[in-house]
This record gives structure tokens, sequence and C-alpha cells, in this order.
């Protein structure tokens, strides 16, 4: 089963929140809407700002813990990257 890890923000260079999930567009829709108590939605982490697409869910489980422990602007390097301008990617994922 193919897994996604992915980080939310509540605006551009805001609080940021790393998940994994193997139904990117469900977990997003459902920090969109709220639905689920916890970090992001206390702090309104809403925004898919980035995200990166792995075969097996162990292995995005490993990537997530992984970039758990990185600095902050480490993170907003990768996001950077793929994102320069912070838009929120949700809707380019259909």
């Amino acid at each position: 089963m193919a897994g996604y890890v992915y980080i939310v923000t509540n605006h551009k260079r805001g609080t940021l929140y790393i998940g994994v999930t193997s139904d990117l567009e469900r977990r997003i829709f459902e920090h969109r809407e709220g639905s689920t108590p916890g970090f992001a939605s206390k702090y309104g982490c809403n925004r898919l700002v980035w995200y990166e697409e792995h075969l097996q869910i162990g292995t995005a489980i490993q990537r997530e813990k992984s970039l758990k422990r990185w600095y902050r602007e480490w993170k907003i390097e990768l996001i950077e990257k793929m994102n320069p301008d912070w838009r929120d990617l949700y809707f380019q994922l259909w």
C-alpha cells in the first residue's frame, strides 16, 4: 500500500504539522474541515504546502519520523524547493 508524507500549515512560514497517510485527499480534507481534534486543528493547520509519495506506507512512516527531527529551517527549505509561494496544493491533488 502506498503512503504519503505531508506538511500542512496555517500560513506562510507559520506553524507546521507533518503527517503520514495512505489517503492524502481524505486526510487533507479532514484537516481543512477541522474534523480531527489535535495539534493541527488547534493551530489551524489546514493548508497543504508539501507532500511526498512513497510506494510503501512503512517507508512513508520512516520519512515522517525523520522529518519531525529536522530543524524548522530545514523543513522550510524543503517546502520552498517544491512550493516557493506556499500555495495550498490541495486543489492540485486531482
